[in-house]
């Protein structure tokens, strides 16, 4: 599937500024926070399987380069820290 354009790094983020404020308009504060959220999490699902994906094509490339178990540990605690941040912006949007 090829859905990304083949255009300049620049250009394809401007496009999602425009798509952005084409939506402000035709959205109330309600809706451009639920479709703004779910964006958020449709981005970070991407974002997580391709960081995996490279994560296992490092380690078959290269077995040498496993990682310790400090840098899991740390990578875990930001995961989980990413999480509770998430999770307090809910929260506060749900009380306001």
């Amino acid at each position: 599937m090829n859905i990304i354009p083949n255009i300049s790094p620049k250009l394809f983020s401007f496009s999602a500024v425009v798509v952005g404020y084409l939506l402000i308009d035709d959205l109330t504060a309600n809706e451009q926070n639920a479709l703004g959220n779910w964006l958020m999490l449709t981005a970070q699902v991407l974002c997580t399987n391709a960081f995996y994906k490279q994560v296992q094509q490092e380690r078959s490339g290269n077995n040498m380069n496993n990682i310790s178990s400090e840098q899991s540990i740390k990578l875990l605690k930001k995961m989980v820290d990413a999480l509770n941040k998430e999770i307090e912006e809910l929260k506060s949007d749900i009380g306001s």
